[in-house]
């Protein structure tokens, strides 16, 4: 049974202030809770709600409650019988970006002021999905730790390290160790015939803006996703999740 104060916080976690706080996020679903105990992520408290996995019912600290308390704490507008408060993975971030610029062969993502949840959430799965190494993120970038980015990656938010940093010291860390800087642009180079790199950072956009001009002028090779047929021009542009599954996916076939 939780008490008044627990079912206070967990569902305060809902507010960005909140989470940064304390440090600790929620995630639900049987799916992702049974994700979250196998992560090596630290879990704070699971709570659950009739029959659920073995694993989720005999963690340490799983709790049983009613389906009318279920739908106090949970975030979702359907709440799933399982619920889990898990706390932030904390590492170095300068540690992370100083390696993977030096890697010759790593591939990763800067994201530039996206600010859709859903499409936060479905990146980090194709960046879980395509071997990408990690993802940058500006701080106008919406929170990896919103309920919505959480439940759309599908649990992909446990293997991927998603990091808030000034973007402009990141690419220039990866240009300087030699790697490809690329950014999609109308004028740039067509992603089916452009030879890229194996050892490149790949900047991504925000939904209205694109990218920033102060990252525009650092960005060394600049692509383009070609409509078909090529004259088309009644769409006006792709979703940028949908942009960043055929970037991925051009540079993997690669």
């Amino acid at each position: 049974m939780l008490t008044n104060a627990e079912i206070k916080h967990i569902s305060s976690l809902k507010n960005k202030k909140e989470r940064a706080e304390s440090k600790e996020f929620v995630v639900e679903s049987e799916k992702l809770v049974a994700e979250a105990i196998a992560s090596g992520f630290t879990i704070k408290m699971i709570c659950y709600t009739g029959k659920v996995l073995p694993q989720i019912q005999t963690h340490h600290s799983a709790v049983e409650v009613d389906e009318k308390t279920m739908e106090r704490i949970s975030l979702l507008s359907s709440p799933s019988p399982a619920l889990a408060v898990v706390a932030f993975q904390i590492f170095s971030y300068e540690n992370v970006i100083n390696t993977l610029a030096q890697k010759s062969d790593s591939l990763c993502l800067a994201l530039d002021g996206v600010r859709d949840p859903g499409n936060l959430g479905t990146i980090i799965r194709l960046a879980d999905w395509f071997g990408i190494d990690a993802v940058f993120a500006s701080p106008g970038t919406v929170d990896v730790y919103n309920p919505k980015v959480v439940q759309a990656t599908v649990g992909a938010i446990f293997r991927k390290k998603v990091i808030y940093c000034n973007l402009e010291d990141v690419i220039l860390k990866f240009s300087e160790a030699g790697a490809a800087v690329y950014g999609t642009f109308l004028e740039g180079k067509d992603i089916y015939k452009a030879d890229v790199k194996k050892h490149a950072l790949v900047v991504m956009g925000s939904e209205s803006d694109g990218i920033s001009s102060s990252l525009q002028k650092i960005i060394t090779d600049k692509l383009f996703i070609p409509p078909y047929p090529r004259d088309y021009s009644a769409c006006e542009s792709l979703n940028v999740a949908v942009a960043t599954s055929i970037i991925c996916f051009a540079f993997r076939k690669n």
